[in-house]
């Protein structure tokens, strides 16, 4: 039986993640595991997370999920899902500075502090928490049967900034217009939690377990 293995390298709380994944998966197994030679015969792969890059990276390496996921990624689909989309870029200015996997290139920077808002206008702060509105850039398989400025559940203080504008799937705004959708080959990565986002989250899993990169 095929299965979609989900990266657990104790950043998260995974529940509603797997949950959301099983729904969509029909006949395929779900499994949520740190080791790597059970996530290597899955046929596709999640890379979740919540917190801070430094302690994500600290943890993929220990556990040596760091050089996996990225020897993984260039033979079957992976899917990074806010911390995990953030890892998957060359190095974040968190914590001083981070080097992360450099699968897709760019950085993370942190969002600035929101000027004071004038009347009428909504205070915005930091982090960016909430329902946002994505818009897609480019077609991919993904965003099949997604209307484009569908509504996302975020919750972040950090944003990707690739250095390759082919590479970016959607866009939401947030003081400024940001990257909420990145993809490269067999990679695809999303700032919000899909499994958070109703309708159009589960629609996007589902396009991801159907995808043939």
């Amino acid at each position: 039986m095929s299965a979609i293995g989900v990266i657990d390298y104790g950043m998260g709380n995974l529940h509603s993640l797997a949950k959301a994944l099983e729904r969509s998966a029909g006949s395929q197994r779900v499994l949520v595991t740190y080791d790597p030679d059970k996530l290597a015969k899955c046929e596709r792969l999640v890379l979740p997370g919540v917190g801070g890059v430094r302690a994500c990276m600290a943890e993929l390496q220990r556990l040596e999920l760091d050089a996996f996921v990225r020897e993984q990624a260039q033979t079957k689909p992976l899917l990074g899902i806010c911390l995990g989309m953030q890892v998957l870029l060359d190095h974040s200015e968190e914590n001083e500075g981070v080097d992360a996997l450099g699968l897709i290139p760019g950085k993370v920077k942190r969002f600035p502090d929101p000027p004071a808002p004038k009347p009428g206008e909504q205070r915005l702060k930091v982090p960016h928490m909430g329902w946002n509105r994505v818009r897609q850039t480019q077609a991919h398989a993904l965003w099949e049967g997604i209307p484009d400025e569908s509504w996302f559940y975020f919750v972040h203080s950090y944003y990707a900034e690739p250095a390759l504008a082919e590479h970016v799937l959607g866009e939401a705004t947030y003081t400024h217009a940001f990257a909420a959708a990145l993809g490269r080959d067999n990679v695809a990565a999303f700032q919000f939690h899909p499994e958070k986002s109703q309708q159009a989250g589960m629609m996007l899993l589902n396009n991801f377990i159907q995808w043939e990169p």
